[in-house]
């Protein structure tokens, strides 16, 4: 700060001289330089907002002009509230002066870049505080112009101009593909960059033109450009271009799902990786070759086993260009022996039959009653428990069939078990027949019965009745059927027990007295009648025993002896 004394001059010698002394004694030290933006209010600070008001008399701002020399732009006296303007160019209408002292320019434009100073005045103390005014724009969002319809494969094409327009400073354009940065090779990729200026504003555009050599890896690949101002980017929405190439190779497709059986479609499609794809091609089916146009499917309805073969697929105007695929067609036949009902007897044999032919390894299952069977049926015997409904199932690739026979195995009734026991109250007895059969059996009883119950299953039949038999029996169970019938009885003893009175015990006990004295005394008489024969016998054989003759007696005299034997 530099102290001046004027004497007593007059206020407008005082303003002069201290503007003359001010500008020969302006400090040479650096410019600070502050950031305005284009469009916006500038506000350039005075000593960076550090002025004090005590014993302030006034503030001034000036500028440098194009040419070097100061501009007036305005005066703000420390007992006054507004400035007064002292610019009569663009700036008298955009200046003005802020609470802190800072100079505020409207509506910034490139042309405000220049040295702005402020200078305040405290009695003889003059300051200056130049600044360097800067005015920056971002660019407009880069844009991808003039874009390529179709990009040829292999050849150097302009894929499309981008622009960054109206910036301060210039922006800088770069390209890129996927995020990785596209360089300039002068061959493969061509980049053309160039900067303008509007003469009215001295804004900058800067605008690049991308020549680029598409191959098939560029497919979907995505394309931007992005402008850098300063450290700052922005980026164009991405773009993705056609790309042209030619077909390499063609690929043949069976649409159906799961394995091909006898009565499918059979769709074929055919695939090329050309871009733009061939829509018209050739299908050869087996023998014959049939020329789709603007299609690239061909349906085969109801295919059979002879369907199966290769099939083929190629450019329609290069046949060379093809591939082919091999169909298999699964089928399966199936028979079954015997089928329906069959009627057999028991203890016969029956011999079961599968016949199949089939495209592929089958599956094969049975079941008995819908019970799974662990084998095949086989018969060398046959019993009642074999008789049931029998299912074959049997499934390849998708193919499934079912067979079935319903067996009856027929025999005559015979009884196997014949039981009594008593009801659970000892009230009653229940009889329990058991009998195999088939048809089933018809159960009779020689006696009436209550609760009958029947269960047949399998051949078996099992009856039951409740009776109440009064006195002891001998109860008779028969079975019958078509075939024939059985039978077998029981011995039932009563459930009901009779007392007798006193005197008919005593009665019963003298009877049964007199009917032992009778059997000992028959006894007895036996003994003794068979006692004097014995001896008669003797006797009469001694006399007469005297030739080997007479020893054997003549037949009047055995006459005799029978005549006199005892009855007994």
């Amino acid at each position: 700060m530099k102290n001046i004394h004027f004497g007593r001059m007059g206020s407008s010698s005082y303003l002069l001289g201290v503007f003359i002394t001010a500008m020969v004694l302006q400090a040479s030290t650096s410019t600070p330089t502050i950031v305005g933006l284009y469009g916006e209010t500038i506000e350039v600070p005075c000593n960076n907002g550090k002025v004090l008001s005590d014993g302030l008399i006034f503030t001034k701002w000036k500028y440098t002009k194009d040419d070097g020399t100061p501009g007036d732009l305005l005066v703000k006296q420390a007992h006054k509230e507004e400035a007064t303007i002292q610019a009569d160019d663009s700036y008298k209408h955009r200046v003005s002066i802020s609470a802190n002292f800072s100079l505020l320019i409207s509506q910034g434009t490139l042309d405000d870049q220049r040295v702005f100073t402020c200078m305040p005045v405290w009695g003889t103390n003059v300051e200056e505080y130049p600044v360097r005014v800067e005015v920056r724009k971002s660019p407009s969002p880069p844009q991808i112009k003039e874009k390529a319809k179709k990009l040829e494969n292999g050849k150097l094409t302009k894929l499309g101009e981008c622009a960054a327009n109206d910036a301060n400073p210039a922006a800088q354009l770069t390209w890129t593909k996927d995020g990785q940065t596209l360089v300039s090779d002068d061959k493969t990729i061509v980049i053309i960059e160039k900067v303008t200026e509007d003469p009215s504003t001295g804004l900058s555009s800067t605008s690049s033109v991308l020549q680029y050599t598409a191959g098939k890896g560029d497919v979907g690949s995505q394309f931007t450009c992005v402008a850098t101002q300063e450290g700052a980017s922005q980026a164009s929405a991405p773009e993705i271009f056609t790309i042209h190439y030619p077909t390499e190779k063609v690929t043949l497709q069976v649409i159906n799902n799961g394995p091909i059986k006898e009565g499918d479609d059979i769709t074929l499609k055919c695939d090329a990786d050309g871009s733009p794809p061939p829509t018209s091609f050739n299908f050869y089916l087996q023998a014959s070759k049939v020329s789709v146009m603007d299609n690239d499917t061909w349906t085969l309805p109801s295919v059979t086993r002879g369907s199966a073969g290769e099939y083929k697929c190629s450019l329609l105007d290069d046949e060379n260009k093809q591939d082919s695929q091999d169909i298999d067609v699964h089928y399966l036949d199936l028979s079954l022996s015997p089928s329906g009902t069959v009627q057999t007897k028991q203890g016969d044999t029956l011999k079961v039959i599968v016949e199949m032919n089939t495209s592929g390894v089958a599956q094969v299952s049975w079941t008995k009653d819908n019970g799974k069977l662990d084998k095949e049926p086989h018969f060398d015997a046959l019993s009642y428990p074999d008789a049931g409904l029998y299912v074959l199932e049997v499934s390849v690739a998708g193919i499934k069939k079912s067979l079935s026979f319903e067996l009856d195995v027929q025999g005559k009734p015979t009884i196997k078990q014949l039981t009594e026991k008593p009801s659970s109250d000892g009230n009653s007895k229940v009889l329990i027949c058991e009998a195999d059969g088939s048809p089933e059996p018809n159960v009779q009883w020689s006696i009436n019965g209550t609760n009958e119950k029947t269960s047949y299953n399998h051949g078996k039949v099992i009856h039951r009745i409740t009776v109440v038999p009064s006195k002891n029996l001998t109860v008779l169970c028969t079975v019958t059927n078509s075939l024939g019938d059985d039978s077998r009885a029981i011995y039932v003893p009563s459930v009901i027990v009779e007392e007798e009175p006193e005197g008919d015990r005593s009665s019963g006990n003298d009877q049964a007295k007199l009917i032992v004295g009778i059997v000992v005394g028959l006894i007895l008489a036996a003994a003794i009648v068979g006692l004097i024969y014995w001896l008669y016998m003797k006797n009469s054989r001694q006399g007469s025993w005297k030739t080997r003759e007479k020893e054997m007696g003549t037949s009047e005299e055995e006459k005799k002896l029978e005549n006199h034997k005892p009855e007994v």
